[in-house]
C-alpha cells in the first residue's frame, strides 16, 4: 500500500512538471514576440504578422522561439494525457499544435509587406518552405480549437463554456488573418486571439495541476 502511494505521488509530480510548461508556453511566446516586434526595424506590430519575424539577420531569435514553444506545448500536452486520460484527444490535438509550431519555426515565413527593412511593400513571393510554414499554421490553429471543444466535454460546465468560449474566439481571430485582409485590426484582433488561446492552456494547466493529489 505504501509503495502505491508513493508510486501514485511520484507520477503525480512528473505530471505537474508536464503541466508547468503549459503555463510557461504562452508568456515565453508572447514575451520573445513582442519584444522583437517592439525593437526590430521596420516592424509594424499592426501590420506585420510575427511569424515574419523569422526574417533577417535576427530571425534565429524567432525561429528558436517556435522551436522552444513548441517543445513546451508538447511537454503540456503529455501532462495533459496523464491528467485526463479520458479525454485522450485533447492531449493528441495540443500535441500536434506543439509539433506545428516547431515545424513553423523549421519552415520560415516568406519576407512581405516591406519586413524586413527593404522588402517591397505587399505579400511578396510565397516559396515552398513559406508554403509549409502556413500549412503547418492552418493544421496547429485548427487542432488547438477542436482540443478546446474536445475537453469542454469533460469539464464542469463554467470551465467548460470558458474552454468553447476561447476555441471560438481564437477561431474567429484566425479566419479574419487567413482572409487576407491586411486591416489593422484584424491583425491586432489575432494578436489578441493568441493571448486568449495560451491563457486557455495555462488555465487549463494550472487548474489540472491543482487537482492533483500529492503536492
Amino acid at each position: 500500500m505504501t509503495a502505491t502511494v508513493s508510486d501514485e505521488i511520484r507520477a503525480n509530480r512528473v505530471t505537474r512538471s508536464l503541466l508547468g510548461y503549459g503555463v510557461l508556453a504562452g508568456p515565453f511566446y508572447i514575451a520573445v514576440s513582442l519584444a522583437q516586434a517592439l525593437t526590430r526595424d521596420g516592424f509594424d506590430i499592426t501590420k506585420h504578422a510575427w511569424s515574419l519575424l523569422s526574417n533577417g539577420s535576427l530571425g534565429w531569435i524567432q525561429i528558436t522561439n517556435f522551436v522552444l514553444s513548441g517543445l513546451m506545448i508538447i511537454a503540456a500536452a503529455a501532462g495533459l494525457a496523464r491528467a485526463v486520460p479520458q479525454s485522450p484527444w485533447t492531449a493528441r490535438l495540443v500535441g500536434v499544435f506543439g509539433a506545428t509550431m516547431i515545424a513553423a519555426g523549421a519552415l520560415r515565413a516568406d519576407p512581405a509587406m516591406g519586413f524586413p527593412a527593404g522588402t517591397p511593400a505587399g505579400p511578396g513571393t510565397v516559396s515552398w518552405h513559406g508554403i509549409g510554414h502556413l500549412t503547418a499554421g492552418g493544421i496547429g490553429f485548427l487542432c488547438v480549437i477542436a482540443a478546446t471543444y474536445v475537453l469542454a466535454r469533460h469539464q464542469p460546465r463554467g470551465l467548460a463554456a470558458y474552454s468553447r468560449a476561447s476555441g471560438t474566439l481564437f477561431l474567429v481571430g484566425f479566419a479574419g488573418i487567413a482572409s487576407g485582409n491586411q486591416a489593422p485590426w484584424l491583425t491586432l484582433g489575432f494578436v489578441a486571439a493568441v493571448v486568449v488561446i495560451f491563457a486557455w492552456l495555462a488555465v487549463v494547466s494550472v487548474g489540472l495541476y491543482r487537482s492533483l493529489p500529492g503536492r
